[in-house]
C-alpha cells in the first residue's frame, strides 16, 4: 500500500486541499501544523511498532472492537504516550477479523463528518491518518480530557454504568433499549428537555447510517464546565452494515422497552417515521418538536452526497454507502 494522492482535506473532506485544512487542524489539532502521515510504519508492518502498541493498549482504558491507542501531540508530532503521560487523541487502525477492514477508518470518518457537517450533530473532532507505507487510521481528539499538563479529566459516565450493566459479561452493553436509555437523561441530566432532543436525532441518525453497535457504552453523559451533565459529543460512528450484516439497532429490545411496532414495522421487519415519532413522545420530545427534529433525515441531502463521493472509501463502497442510505431513508419517510 502506497500513501494516497490527496485531494480533499483528511478531517473535513473540503476540496482543494493536500493535507489537513486550517479548519481541521483548529479543530483536531489545536491549530498546530500537523502532518497527515504519522512518522511511523503501520503496526501490521512493523513489529517493534505493534510491541509499542500492544503495551500502551494495555494502559488506555477504552473498550471495544477496534484497537485503540493512546497518542499525545509533542509540538507538531503524534506520538504514542509514555507511561503515566495523558493522551490528547485516540488512534483506530484498520482492525483485524472483519470484512472490508481496510475500509474501517474511512468509513467512520465519513460517518462522523456527515454527522457534524450536515445534521449538526456534536461529535468529537476527527480525521482520518495515514502511517508511512500509507495505511489509514482513524484519529479522534478526546473530549474528556480537561488539561493534558495538569492530567485532569472531565468527569464521563456511560449509558452501561447508568444503566447497572457493568459486569463482566460484554453482551450486557446490548440488554436494553433506546426508550428505557433516553429515560436515563430525564433522570440524571437537570436540563434532559434540551438533551433529550440531541439523543433522539442521535438514535434516528445511527438508524439512517446503519450505524448497528450504538450499544449503552457508545452514549455518555460529559460533566460540564458549570458542574452539570450533558450528553457528551458523539463517538463510534460508522457504517456497520458495511463489514457485518447486522440488524437495524444494536441494543436487543431495539427502540422500545414493550416491544412496539407501528403495522408498517411488522409487516416490513423495518421502523418508519411513525415508530420514531412514538419514541419520540415516550422520551420526552415535546409534540410540537418531533416534526421539526425528523425534517433533516426525510429530506435529501445533497451536501451528504457530495462528502461520500469526497470520503477516502473505494468507489464500490462509496455507492453501496450511498444505497445503504438510500434504502433506509425509504423506511424513514413511511408513515
Amino acid at each position: 500500500m502506497s500513501l494516497p494522492k490527496i485531494k480533499y482535506c483528511p478531517g473535513t473532506l473540503a476540496e482543494g486541499f493536500n493535507t489537513y485544512s486550517p479548519s481541521c487542524l483548529r479543530k483536531v489539532f489545536y491549530g498546530k501544523s500537523v502532518s497527515h502521515v504519522l512518522p511511523i510504519a503501520s503496526p501490521q508492518k512493523d513489529e517493534n511498532v505493534l510491541t509499542d502498541f500492544l503495551e500502551n493498549m494495555r494502559r488506555i482504558s477504552i473498550s471495544g472492537f477496534q484497537s485503540k491507542i493512546s497518542m499525545v501531540l509533542d509540538k507538531n508530532v503524534l506520538r504514542l504516550t509514555r507511561d503515566g503521560e495523558q493522551g490528547s487523541h485516540i488512534l483506530k487502525p484498520i482492525p483485524s477479523l472483519i470484512k472490508k477492514r481496510n475500509e474501517t477508518p474511512a468509513n467512520e470518518h465519513l460517518t462522523m463528518q456527515i454527522a457534524s457537517q450536515v445534521y449538526g450533530i456534536k461529535t468529537a473532532e476527527n480525521a482520518l491518518v495515514f502511517f508511512k507505507g500509507g495505511e489509514p487510521a482513524y484519529i479522534t481528539k478526546r473530549f474528556d480530557v480537561k488539561n493534558i499538563k495538569e492530567k485532569t479529566k472531565w468527569g464521563q459516565e456511560d449509558f452501561a454504568s447508568l444503566a447497572g450493566k457493568t459486569t463482566l459479561h460484554s453482551t450486557d452493553k446490548y440488554e436494553y433499549s433506546y426508550e428505557e436509555a433516553g429515560l436515563l437523561i430525564q433522570k440524571y441530566v437537570p436540563a434532559w428537555r434540551v438533551e433529550i432532543e440531541k439523543y433522539f436525532s442521535l438514535v434516528v441518525f445511527n438508524f439512517l447510517f446503519s450505524n448497528g453497535d450504538a450499544h449503552l457504552k457508545n452514549f455518555s453523559l460529559l460533566e460540564s464546565a458549570s458542574g452539570d451533565y450533558l450528553l457528551s459529543p458523539a463517538y463510534d460512528l460508522i457504517n456497520t452494515r458495511l463489514h457485518v450484516d447486522d440488524s437495524d439497532f444494536a441494543l436487543n429490545k431495539g427502540l422500545f422497552a414493550d416491544n412496539y411496532k407501528s403495522s408498517y414495522y411488522k409487516k416490513n421487519g423495518h421502523p418508519s417515521k411513525k415508530d420514531f415519532t412514538e419514541f419520540a413522545r415516550r422520551i420526552g420530545v415535546a409534540d410540537r418538536r418531533i416534526e421539526k427534529l425528523m425534517a433533516p433525515f426525510l429530506q435529501k441531502q445533497p451536501f451528504m452526497e457530495a462528502l461520500i463521493k469526497q470520503s477516502f472509501l473505494t468507489q464500490a463502497d462509496k455507492r453501496a454507502y450511498l444505497l445503504m442510505y438510500s434504502t433506509k431513508r425509504n423506511y424513514l419517510i413511511t408513515h
